[in-house]
C-alpha cells in the first residue's frame, strides 16, 4: 500500500467579509422584520465575519461549482494542473443540482481532460468522506494522486424571500407570525466558501502532510434525525421526503429550508463525539499527548469550552494551546471548514517537521464524525 500525503492546501472565500450587522441587507427580513433570533445566535456563535457568494440584492456571485473550481485552482503549480489530475472528489452538502452529481459540475467549470470523479453527499462530513476517497485511491495504487474538495453556498438559501411563502401562510393563522427558531437561527450561522488539498504518493511539495488514518464513524443507528433540508421531521422522529408534500407545500412550509432540532443537538453532539474520538485514539494506540496541533470543526464557539470540557472528563484533555480554530473569521462553512482550517495552519508558519494534527469533524445531520490524522514530514 503506498503512502499519502498532503503536498498543497488551498481556500476561496467569496467577496468581501460581512460583518454581524451586515448580514440582514445580504439575507434580507423575513415577513419584513428583523429577525429576533438574530442576537442572541451571534452572540452565541462567536462569528464575527463570514463571506456570502452573493451581493446586497441577493444575485449570486458564484455557484458551488464555481466556487469550488476556483478552490481548486489555487492548488495549481507550475508542475501540477489540472491535466494532471487523476481523481476528483467533492464534498458537499449545498450542491447547485440534484443532478448531474457536484463533482461533474465542477469538472465541467475546471475542464481537462477524462478524469475518475466522486461526489460525497452529506453535511459537514461529506468534504471528510470525499477526502478519504481520495485517500484510499491513492494509497491503494489505483491513482498517483486525488484532489479532494469541501465547499457550501448556503447564503442563497438562507435569503428571505426563500421563506415568503411560508410566512404568507402564517398571516393566515396570527397576527405576528415569525419563523420558527429550528429554521431562523440556522440563518444566521452558515456561510460560504471551498477548501481543496492535492494527495499524491509522494511528498512533492513545500510543506508535505502525511495521512496516517481516516475515521469515520456514524451513529445513524441510535438517534434520530437532527439537521435536515428537503424534508419535515415527523413527530415519530422519522422524516418525511421532499417528494412526497406537493409543489405548494414545498413553499408554504419551506421545506427547502436548512432545519435543526436544537434539544437533540446539545445533548448528544458532544456525548457522541467524546465516544467516537476514544474510539479513534483507542483504535490507532495513541493518545492526546501526540496530537501537536488539534483542529476541531466547530458550528459555534458556544460548543468550544463544552468541547474542552467533555474530553477532560474523559481522560482526553488537548491543552487549548494546541487548538487552532478560524470560525470567528471565516464563519461555518459547513464541509468546507476543516480544509480552511488547515489551508489557513499550513500558511501560518507555524507548523513544524514531526508536527501531528488532528482533524476533527462532527455532523449533526444524523450525528457522524470524522478524524484525519497528519504528520508533517
Amino acid at each position: 500500500m503506498n503512502k499519502v500525503y498532503i503536498t498543497k492546501t488551498g481556500s476561496y472565500l467569496p467577496n468581501n467579509p460581512i460583518g454581524n450587522e451586515q448580514m440582514e441587507s445580504f439575507l434580507g427580513l423575513v415577513g419584513g422584520n428583523a429577525s429576533r433570533a438574530r442576537r442572541i445566535v451571534l452572540m452565541n456563535n462567536g462569528i464575527k465575519t463570514r463571506y456570502y457568494a452573493i451581493d446586497s440584492s441577493g444575485k449570486p456571485s458564484h455557484s458551488n461549482a464555481e466556487l469550488t473550481a476556483e478552490a481548486v485552482r489555487t492548488v495549481f503549480t507550475d508542475h501540477f494542473s489540472m491535466d494532471d489530475v487523476e481523481v476528483l472528489s467533492c464534498g458537499t452538502t449545498t450542491p447547485d443540482c440534484l443532478v448531474p452529481s457536484h463533482t461533474s459540475m465542477v469538472h465541467g467549470c475546471l475542464g481537462g481532460h477524462p478524469i475518475e470523479i466522486n461526489s460525497s453527499s452529506g453535511v459537514c462530513n461529506s468534504g471528510m468522506n470525499a477526502l478519504k476517497y481520495g485517500y484510499l485511491s491513492v494509497k491503494s495504487g489505483n491513482s498517483s494522486n486525488a484532489v479532494c474538495t469541501g465547499s457550501e453556498r448556503t447564503s442563497a438559501w438562507l435569503r428571505a424571500d426563500k421563506f415568503d411563502a411560508e410566512i404568507a401562510s402564517l398571516k393566515e393563522l396570527e397576527a405576528n407570525p415569525i419563523l420558527a427558531f429550528e429554521k431562523d437561527f440556522l440563518r444566521f450561522m452558515l456561510s460560504d466558501g471551498a477548501g481543496a488539498v492535492v494527495l499524491q504518493d509522494k511528498p512533492t511539495g513545500d510543506t508535505n502532510l502525511e495521512i496516517l488514518f481516516i475515521d469515520v464513524y456514524s451513529y445513524a443507528n441510535e438517534l434520530e434525525t437532527c439537521m435536515y433540508v428537503g424534508g419535515e421531521k415527523q413527530p415519530d422522529g422519522s422524516v418525511r421526503s421532499w417528494s412526497d408534500y406537493s409543489s405548494d407545500e414545498w413553499a408554504k412550509m419551506s421545506i427547502f429550508s436548512f432545519k435543526q432540532d436544537v434539544k437533540l443537538l446539545n445533548n448528544s453532539i458532544l456525548v457522541k463525539g467524546a465516544d467516537s474520538f476514544a474510539c479513534t485514539l483507542k483504535k490507532h494506540g495513541i493518545t492526546t499527548a501526540d496530537i501537536d496541533w488539534f483542529l476541531p470543526h466547530l458550528s459555534s464557539c458556544y460548543f468550544e469550552e463544552r468541547l474542552y470540557d467533555v474530553m477532560k472528563r474523559g481522560g482526553m484533555e488537548v491543552p487549548r494551546d494546541k487548538w487552532f480554530i478560524n470560525l470567528p473569521r471565516v464563519g461555518n462553512v459547513g464541509a468546507a471548514s476543516a480544509y480552511l482550517m488547515l489551508d489557513e495552519l499550513v500558511r501560518s508558519g507555524l507548523l513544524r517537521r514531526g508536527d501531528n494534527i488532528m482533524l476533527s469533524v462532527p455532523e449533526s445531520g444524523r450525528f457522524a464524525y470524522s478524524y484525519v490524522y497528519l504528520r508533517i514530514v
